[in-house]
Protein backbone atom coordinates (compact mmCIF):
# COMPACT_ATOMS: atom_id res chain seq x y z
CA UNK A 1 0.00 0.00 0.00
CA UNK A 2 2.74 2.38 0.77
CA UNK A 3 3.76 1.84 -3.22
CA UNK A 4 0.51 2.50 -3.96
CA UNK A 5 0.29 5.56 -2.18
CA UNK A 6 3.23 7.13 -3.41
CA UNK A 7 2.46 6.10 -7.15
CA UNK A 8 -0.65 7.14 -7.20
CA UNK A 9 0.05 11.00 -5.55
CA UNK A 10 2.99 11.52 -8.28
CA UNK A 11 0.62 10.29 -11.06
CA UNK A 12 -2.52 12.57 -9.63
CA UNK A 13 0.15 15.34 -8.68
CA UNK A 14 -1.54 15.04 -5.30
CA UNK A 15 -0.37 15.01 -2.08
CA UNK A 16 -3.81 13.92 -0.21
CA UNK A 17 -4.40 10.87 -2.85
CA UNK A 18 -3.82 7.09 -1.97
CA UNK A 19 -6.37 3.70 -3.09
CA UNK A 20 -8.42 5.05 0.02
CA UNK A 21 -8.89 8.37 -0.19
CA UNK A 22 -9.92 8.17 -4.05
CA UNK A 23 -12.02 5.31 -4.03
CA UNK A 24 -9.80 2.99 -5.35
CA UNK A 25 -10.28 0.59 -2.01
CA UNK A 26 -13.60 0.71 -1.82
CA UNK A 27 -14.06 -0.54 -5.49
CA UNK A 28 -11.66 -3.32 -5.10
CA UNK A 29 -13.90 -3.86 -1.60
CA UNK A 30 -17.22 -3.97 -3.84
CA UNK A 31 -15.57 -6.19 -6.27
CA UNK A 32 -14.28 -8.45 -3.81
CA UNK A 33 -18.34 -8.71 -2.58
CA UNK A 34 -19.62 -9.69 -5.67
CA UNK A 35 -17.12 -12.56 -5.96
CA UNK A 36 -18.12 -13.05 -2.28
CA UNK A 37 -22.25 -13.12 -2.63
CA UNK A 38 -22.77 -14.28 -6.89
CA UNK A 39 -22.48 -17.29 -7.81
CA UNK A 40 -19.37 -17.75 -10.44
CA UNK A 41 -18.73 -21.00 -10.12
CA UNK A 42 -19.36 -21.68 -13.51
CA UNK A 43 -16.78 -19.56 -14.73
CA UNK A 44 -14.26 -22.57 -13.51
CA UNK A 45 -12.33 -20.53 -11.57
CA UNK A 46 -11.64 -20.89 -7.87
CA UNK A 47 -12.62 -18.15 -5.52
CA UNK A 48 -9.10 -17.60 -4.41
CA UNK A 49 -8.09 -16.65 -7.40
CA UNK A 50 -11.55 -15.00 -8.63
CA UNK A 51 -12.17 -12.80 -5.92
CA UNK A 52 -8.49 -10.80 -6.21
CA UNK A 53 -9.43 -10.79 -9.87
CA UNK A 54 -13.17 -8.83 -9.62
CA UNK A 55 -11.25 -6.72 -6.70
CA UNK A 56 -8.57 -5.73 -9.19
CA UNK A 57 -11.05 -4.99 -12.07
CA UNK A 58 -13.01 -2.95 -10.30
CA UNK A 59 -10.20 -1.13 -8.71
CA UNK A 60 -8.79 -0.36 -11.91
CA UNK A 61 -12.14 0.66 -13.64
CA UNK A 62 -12.37 3.37 -10.66
CA UNK A 63 -8.86 4.51 -11.20
CA UNK A 64 -9.19 5.20 -14.89
CA UNK A 65 -12.37 7.19 -14.24
CA UNK A 66 -10.07 9.47 -11.24
CA UNK A 67 -7.54 9.78 -14.06
CA UNK A 68 -10.55 11.25 -16.66
CA UNK A 69 -11.65 13.24 -13.88
CA UNK A 70 -8.72 14.67 -13.08
CA UNK A 71 -7.82 15.64 -16.21
CA UNK A 72 -10.76 17.21 -16.94
CA UNK A 73 -10.28 19.33 -14.03
CA UNK A 74 -7.50 20.25 -14.92
CA UNK A 75 -5.87 18.40 -12.29
CA UNK A 76 -7.53 20.41 -9.26
CA UNK A 77 -7.03 18.43 -6.10
CA UNK A 78 -9.29 19.46 -4.73
CA UNK A 79 -11.79 18.74 -6.96
CA UNK A 80 -10.33 15.50 -7.07
CA UNK A 81 -10.87 14.73 -3.89
CA UNK A 82 -14.08 15.69 -3.65
CA UNK A 83 -15.10 13.27 -6.31
CA UNK A 84 -12.64 10.19 -5.23
CA UNK A 85 -14.68 10.90 -1.40
CA UNK A 86 -18.23 11.02 -3.50
CA UNK A 87 -17.33 8.18 -5.20
CA UNK A 88 -16.03 5.82 -2.05
CA UNK A 89 -19.20 6.84 -0.32
CA UNK A 90 -21.57 5.52 -3.36
CA UNK A 91 -19.34 2.63 -3.17
CA UNK A 92 -19.41 1.27 0.00
CA UNK A 93 -23.24 2.21 0.18
CA UNK A 94 -23.42 -0.36 -2.80
CA UNK A 95 -21.41 -3.27 -0.77
CA UNK A 96 -23.92 -2.29 1.82
CA UNK A 97 -27.17 -3.68 -0.71
CA UNK A 98 -24.52 -6.35 -1.20
CA UNK A 99 -24.57 -6.97 2.54
CA UNK A 100 -28.06 -6.56 2.77
CA UNK A 101 -28.57 -9.78 0.34
CA UNK A 102 -25.79 -11.64 1.51
CA UNK A 103 -26.44 -14.77 3.74
CA UNK A 104 -24.91 -15.99 7.18
CA UNK A 105 -21.57 -16.76 5.81
CA UNK A 106 -21.23 -14.44 3.27
CA UNK A 107 -22.14 -11.42 5.28
CA UNK A 108 -19.09 -12.30 7.64
CA UNK A 109 -16.82 -13.00 4.90
CA UNK A 110 -17.45 -9.51 3.36
CA UNK A 111 -17.09 -8.09 7.30
CA UNK A 112 -14.06 -9.52 7.45
CA UNK A 113 -12.73 -7.43 4.24
CA UNK A 114 -14.38 -4.14 5.65
CA UNK A 115 -12.53 -4.18 9.15
CA UNK A 116 -9.06 -5.60 7.97
CA UNK A 117 -7.09 -8.46 9.47
CA UNK A 118 -4.05 -10.25 8.66
CA UNK A 119 -5.05 -13.52 10.38
CA UNK A 120 -6.55 -15.44 7.80
CA UNK A 121 -3.11 -14.63 5.22
CA UNK A 122 -1.75 -18.30 4.79
CA UNK A 123 1.62 -18.83 3.01
CA UNK A 124 -0.03 -19.62 -0.69
CA UNK A 125 -1.91 -16.10 0.05
CA UNK A 126 1.54 -14.36 1.10
CA UNK A 127 3.19 -16.33 -1.89
CA UNK A 128 0.88 -14.69 -4.50
CA UNK A 129 1.02 -11.01 -2.94
CA UNK A 130 5.08 -11.52 -3.13
CA UNK A 131 4.88 -12.00 -6.72
CA UNK A 132 2.58 -9.67 -7.75
CA UNK A 133 3.96 -6.97 -5.67
CA UNK A 134 7.73 -7.68 -6.70
CA UNK A 135 6.48 -7.84 -10.54
CA UNK A 136 5.07 -4.52 -9.92
CA UNK A 137 8.06 -2.54 -8.31
CA UNK A 138 10.53 -3.56 -10.79
CA UNK A 139 7.96 -2.11 -13.03
CA UNK A 140 7.66 0.85 -10.93
CA UNK A 141 12.05 0.93 -10.33
CA UNK A 142 12.06 1.14 -14.26
CA UNK A 143 10.03 4.24 -14.61
CA UNK A 144 11.30 6.22 -11.50
CA UNK A 145 13.14 8.82 -13.56
CA UNK A 146 10.13 9.66 -15.61
CA UNK A 147 7.92 9.32 -12.43
CA UNK A 148 10.16 12.06 -10.86
CA UNK A 149 10.33 13.94 -14.02
CA UNK A 150 6.58 14.10 -13.55
CA UNK A 151 7.05 15.11 -9.89
CA UNK A 152 8.79 17.74 -11.22
CA UNK A 153 5.95 19.18 -13.54
CA UNK A 154 3.99 17.36 -16.38
CA UNK A 155 5.38 20.48 -19.24
CA UNK A 156 9.26 19.43 -17.86
CA UNK A 157 8.07 15.76 -18.67
CA UNK A 158 6.67 16.22 -21.77
CA UNK A 159 9.56 18.46 -22.60
CA UNK A 160 11.71 15.14 -22.25
CA UNK A 161 9.90 13.21 -24.62
CA UNK A 162 7.83 11.40 -22.13
CA UNK A 163 4.33 10.28 -22.74
CA UNK A 164 2.50 11.53 -19.83
CA UNK A 165 -0.77 9.75 -20.49
CA UNK A 166 0.29 6.86 -21.07
CA UNK A 167 2.73 6.81 -17.76
CA UNK A 168 -0.29 8.02 -15.90
CA UNK A 169 -2.28 5.23 -16.89
CA UNK A 170 0.16 2.62 -16.66
CA UNK A 171 0.83 3.62 -13.13
CA UNK A 172 -2.85 3.69 -12.45
CA UNK A 173 -3.09 -0.15 -13.47
CA UNK A 174 0.08 -0.95 -11.36
CA UNK A 175 -1.63 0.91 -8.31
CA UNK A 176 -4.89 -1.10 -9.09
CA UNK A 177 -3.42 -4.59 -9.16
CA UNK A 178 -1.17 -4.19 -6.34
CA UNK A 179 -4.03 -2.56 -4.05
CA UNK A 180 -6.59 -5.50 -5.38
CA UNK A 181 -4.24 -8.54 -4.98
CA UNK A 182 -3.47 -6.69 -1.04
CA UNK A 183 -6.95 -6.52 -0.24
CA UNK A 184 -7.98 -9.55 -1.39
CA UNK A 185 -6.65 -11.55 1.10
CA UNK A 186 -6.13 -8.89 4.48
CA UNK A 187 -9.31 -6.62 3.65
CA UNK A 188 -9.50 -2.91 3.48
CA UNK A 189 -6.85 -1.63 5.66
CA UNK A 190 -6.83 2.28 5.18
CA UNK A 191 -4.12 5.33 5.42
CA UNK A 192 -1.20 3.39 4.80
CA UNK A 193 -0.83 4.29 1.79
CA UNK A 194 -1.28 7.85 2.37
CA UNK A 195 0.94 8.51 5.19
CA UNK A 196 4.02 5.88 3.98
CA UNK A 197 4.78 7.85 1.00
CA UNK A 198 4.84 11.19 3.02
CA UNK A 199 7.30 9.60 5.22
CA UNK A 200 9.48 8.81 3.57
CA UNK A 201 9.50 11.64 1.47
CA UNK A 202 10.57 13.82 4.30
CA UNK A 203 13.30 11.14 4.89
CA UNK A 204 14.94 10.58 1.43
CA UNK A 205 13.21 12.94 -0.99
CA UNK A 206 11.61 13.03 -3.97
CA UNK A 207 13.72 10.85 -6.82
CA UNK A 208 11.64 7.56 -7.22
CA UNK A 209 14.82 5.18 -7.31
CA UNK A 210 15.18 5.81 -3.55
CA UNK A 211 11.60 7.01 -2.42
CA UNK A 212 9.51 4.07 -3.76
CA UNK A 213 11.55 1.66 -1.86
CA UNK A 214 11.20 3.85 0.89
CA UNK A 215 7.74 4.27 1.07
CA UNK A 216 7.55 0.55 0.96
CA UNK A 217 9.51 0.13 4.21
CA UNK A 218 7.44 2.96 5.64
CA UNK A 219 4.30 1.07 4.48
CA UNK A 220 5.83 -2.44 5.77
CA UNK A 221 6.66 -0.91 8.83
CA UNK A 222 3.51 1.08 9.82
CA UNK A 223 1.75 -2.18 8.91
CA UNK A 224 3.82 -3.88 11.64
CA UNK A 225 3.85 -1.55 14.08
CA UNK A 226 -0.35 -1.29 13.59
CA UNK A 227 -0.58 -5.24 14.15
CA UNK A 228 1.74 -5.40 17.32
CA UNK A 229 -0.75 -2.34 18.62
CA UNK A 230 -3.47 -3.98 17.64
CA UNK A 231 -2.48 -7.37 19.85
CA UNK A 232 -1.57 -5.50 22.84
CA UNK A 233 -3.96 -2.78 23.19
CA UNK A 234 -6.79 -5.09 25.16
CA UNK A 235 -5.47 -8.32 26.74
CA UNK A 236 -6.82 -11.72 25.26
CA UNK A 237 -8.12 -9.42 22.06
CA UNK A 238 -6.94 -8.74 18.41
CA UNK A 239 -8.53 -5.47 17.41
CA UNK A 240 -8.74 -5.28 13.51
CA UNK A 241 -6.12 -3.96 12.20
CA UNK A 242 -7.78 -2.08 9.53
CA UNK A 243 -9.48 -0.25 12.70
CA UNK A 244 -5.74 0.78 14.38
CA UNK A 245 -4.41 1.91 10.98
CA UNK A 246 -7.54 4.44 10.71
CA UNK A 247 -7.37 5.63 14.26
CA UNK A 248 -3.40 6.65 13.34
CA UNK A 249 -4.45 7.45 9.46
CA UNK A 250 -7.88 10.13 10.07
CA UNK A 251 -5.46 12.75 12.08
CA UNK A 252 -2.80 12.88 9.87
CA UNK A 253 -5.17 13.38 7.27
CA UNK A 254 -6.64 16.11 8.52
CA UNK A 255 -2.90 17.44 9.18
CA UNK A 256 -2.28 17.33 5.57
CA UNK A 257 -5.35 19.25 4.22
CA UNK A 258 -4.78 21.82 6.59
CA UNK A 259 -1.27 22.01 5.34
CA UNK A 260 -2.18 22.26 2.03
CA UNK A 261 -4.84 24.85 2.67
CA UNK A 262 -2.42 27.27 4.37
CA UNK A 263 0.13 27.16 1.66
CA UNK A 264 -2.64 26.84 -0.60
CA UNK A 265 -5.16 29.68 0.69
CA UNK A 266 -7.24 30.43 -2.54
Amino acid sequence: MGLAGAEMQTALNNPLASPFTLGVGSAATFGASLAIVFDFSSIGISQTYLLPMFAFAFACLTSLIILGVANSLGGSIQSVLLFGIALMFGLNAMVGVIQFVADEGQLQQIVFWTMGSLARVDLEKAVIVAVVFALCLLISLRHSWSMTLLRSGEEQAQSMGINVKRLRVTTLVRVSLVTAVALAFVGEIGFIGLVAPHIARMVIGESHRFFLIGSTLCGALLLSLASIVSKGVIPGLVLPIGMVTALVGIPFFIALIYQHQKRNPS
